[in-house]
């Protein structure tokens, strides 16, 4: 019995946690934790950008393809957008970028500023004679006359042996065109034992330090990399070697009216749904019905609390599954009840029969659950946009309805229903 009132104490720390965290203003020391509302929920601007990839190698596609991506993402952060959404997909045979930006009232702003072709720069150590540039990152450099133009390529590489033991440590590799060979070389005798900043879009992404002259055009960064930043390096390099031009192809804003009343329509149905659901409940299987709906409501709370935590992008998708995900619950309750009924009818008193009943109407809900949670995946991965969305939420709301229906309503049977008073 004691381990029962532990559980239920955390149960309801969880809830009011949960609570504090899904109310809409600070609750407490629960502070900043709001929904993430969607484009098609707060209004905003989708645009559509379809890339031209005819002057580049086949097998650089996919870097040219995540180099626009993120310069795109690099300067919609400079706006200051909240939760954009920035991915890659394909409008019939073209390769595209779509970018969803939520609450963006100047999208003409927003339009020039991702068409721009990125602009990759090195930066060599200022001299005593020259000027500082107006360049908060970089104050003791200046631009040179090596750009990206001057870039063949850059890749990962690995190297077989640094020198200090370790072996296949990744490293990125600098190929320079015929121009691009006798810049970097004067650089690298002139600076040498110094850094050059390779900037992008007047950011810095790395700083080098020259060690060795390099006459053939090709020079190596090497330093603390994984696989994973490497190849960020590459891709962030390649953005500005290989600039490939976009086309704005589709252009569609969402008023933040339309927004408004998508989310007034979505929480009246799903408000209206859970009354009924809970009416039901309750008539059907009076206390039990009332305490699956308590069960529930502490599921809502939990799920919208992680919903903001994670954050998760809200849409009208992912209401959707999470609606859905709603209805999963009440199924799970539903069965677990049906299963309390037999052994009833069996004669056993209520308490084992809720035990038995959960234990026999467990591998329904595991089965029905898991299916579901493959369906999600499946839907994850092999989808874009509005579909991801649904399914993270559906996905959500099943595992957290798998521990209400099988802790929180166990519980609250547990300690609301007593051998004494006979039927469920």
């Amino acid at each position: 019995m004691r381990r029962n009132w532990w559980t239920l104490l955390v149960i309801l720390a969880i809830a009011a946690l949960a609570g504090m965290a899904a109310w809409p203003q600070d609750v407490g020391f629960v502070k900043n934790i709001r929904l993430h509302p969607g484009l098609d929920l707060q209004g905003g601007a989708q645009l559509v950008y379809e890339l031209d990839t005819s002057e580049i190698e086949a097998d650089a596609v996919e870097d040219a393809t995540d180099g626009v991506r993120n310069v795109i993402e690099n300067r919609i952060n400079a706006l200051g957008v909240a939760e954009p959404v920035i991915q890659a997909s394909r409008v019939g045979d073209k390769d595209a970028i779509i970018v969803e930006l939520p609450g963006v009232q100047d999208v003409e702003e927003a339009k020039n500023l991702i068409g721009r072709t990125a602009e990759l720069t090195f930066w060599r150590p200022i001299r005593e004679d020259e000027e500082s540039v107006d360049n908060p990152f970089l104050p003791d450099f200046v631009p040179s006359d090596l750009t990206g133009a001057d870039l063949k390529r850059a890749q990962v590489v690995f190297d077989q042996n640094n020198g200090v033991g370790v072996t296949n440590q990744a490293q990125v590799q600098l190929e320079f065109n015929n121009e691009g060979k006798d810049k970097f070389k004067s650089l690298t005798e002139e600076y040498l034992g110094q850094q050059l900043a390779i900037v992008l879009d007047e950011i810095p992404v790395s700083a080098p330090v020259i060690q060795a002259v390099i006459p053939d055009g090709t020079a190596v960064i090497s330093g603390n990399f994984d696989l994973e930043s490497a190849k960020q390096l590459s891709i962030q390099l390649n953005a500005g070697a290989l600039p490939v031009p976009v086309q704005l192809t589709e252009e569609r804003t969402i008023g933040p009216s339309l927004g408004e009343q998508s989310v007034q329509s979505s929480l009246i149905a799903g408000l209206l749904g859970l009354i009924l659901v809970a009416a039901y409940m309750i008539g059907y299987y009076r206390l039990a019905g009332l305490l699956a709906t308590l069960a529930l409501a502490i599921y809502t709370l939990i799920s919208l609390a992680i919903f903001e935590l994670i954050p998760i992008t809200l849409t009208l998708a992912g209401i959707a599954g999470f609606i859905l995900s709603i209805g999963m619950a009440v199924d799970a309750n539903i069965l677990i009840f049906e299963r309390m009924k037999e052994e009833q009818r069996l004669g056993k008193p209520i308490n084992i029969a809720i035990d038995e009943g959960f234990r026999r109407a467990w591998s329904s809900i595991w089965d029905s659950n898991v299916s579901s949670l493959i369906t999600a995946a499946i839907l994850y991965y092999s989808a874009t946009g509005l579909v991801r969305g649904f399914a993270v939420t559906l996905a959500i709301g099943i595992l957290v309805s798998m521990f209400t229906a099988v802790t929180i309503s166990k519980t609250f049977l547990k300690f609301a229903l007593k051998p004494k008073r006979g039927e469920l």
